[in-house]
């Protein structure tokens, strides 16, 4: 990842890791689940069929986020 800190290269390794840590950590609880989706947005960007940026997934869990924190779903 050396360079642009914007442009990250395809790594199926990284992205199975992050997943399967995602995966291990889903658990009832709200917070779990976010942090799951979090890990697994985060892999997105390693992922060669995913089209995503840091400022997408931001923007993502932040409306996420914000939607919980108002009583919508995943509450």
């Amino acid at each position: 990842m050396a360079g642009d800190p914007e442009t990250f290269e395809p790594n199926p390794d990284r992205v199975e890791t992050l997943r399967e840590i995602a995966d291990d950590i889903r658990g009832d609880s709200s917070e779990s689940r976010l942090v799951a989706a979090i890990l697994y947005r985060i892999s997105d960007l390693y992922d060669p069929n995913e089209d995503t940026s840091p400022k997408d997934i931001y923007i993502n869990m932040r409306e996420i986020i914000r939607t919980k924190n108002a009583g919508g779903e995943g509450n």
